[in-house]
């Protein structure tokens, strides 16, 4: 994990000086639980305007119809919240008692269902079998007890990316009951970066 995101001064105030014991029910489930929710960037992009303030959304879907753990997710940049630039579905697996996975799928027309996070039962009319996973791009998360929060990220260089010429992207996550810390970038083959934020993690407070 890169300690870069754990030295970036907002990320210190607002992720560790707020820790909360955890609650008395599965890791898994605390996980869920915080990755569901209206989050936004607002109060980031106010403080440095090299961040823009970008809402994202995650909510359970599947639930009683598909075997496992699925989360609809939606990001917009404010001003454009009926057209999100990144739609995907996430299937949370543990791994061990203390180390999970969020593994990452892509859907085909990914507009017509921009919103779908407002209705009680998003999704509903896809199919998992529709879904397709992004090779790689898998995120690994492990309890950290110090800090009473979930982090990783996804293996080096296996998620691949053509984005603005990148050949590869990373992804490093925290996730706490404050919210999201998430760091998306691309490289190039020459492992220069090509597109993402450059200091740190957007921080996603839960609204």
């Amino acid at each position: 994990m890169n300690n870069n995101l754990f030295k970036y001064g907002i990320v210190t105030v607002l992720f560790l000086c707020f820790n909360q014991p955890a609650q008395a029910i599965s890791k898994l489930e605390q996980l869920t639980q915080w990755m569901q929710g209206h989050f936004n960037s607002e109060v980031q992009s106010k403080e440095d305007e090299d961040f823009f303030n970008i809402h994202l959304n995650m909510k359970q879907i599947w639930q009683g119809k598909h075997k496992g753990i699925w989360i609809y997710v939606e990001q917009a940049a404010e001003g454009h919240l009926d057209k999100p630039y990144r739609q995907r579905v996430y299937q949370l697996k543990q791994l061990s008692s203390n180390e999970f996975a969020s593994i990452v799928y892509t859907f085909d027309e990914p507009l017509k269902y921009a919103g779908d996070w407002k209705k009680a039962k998003p999704l509903e009319n896809l199919n998992p079998s529709k879904l397709k996973e992004k090779d790689g791009c898998t995120v690994y998360l492990a309890w950290r007890e110090e800090n009473k929060s979930y982090s990783g990220s996804t293996d080096t260089n296996k998620c691949m990316s053509k984005l603005r010429g990148a050949t590869y992207a990373t992804s490093e996550v925290i996730v706490n009951h404050k919210g999201i810390v998430s760091w998306d970038r691309g490289f190039d083959s020459k492992d220069k970066q090509v597109w993402g934020a450059v200091k740190a993690g957007y921080i996603f407070l839960k609204q």
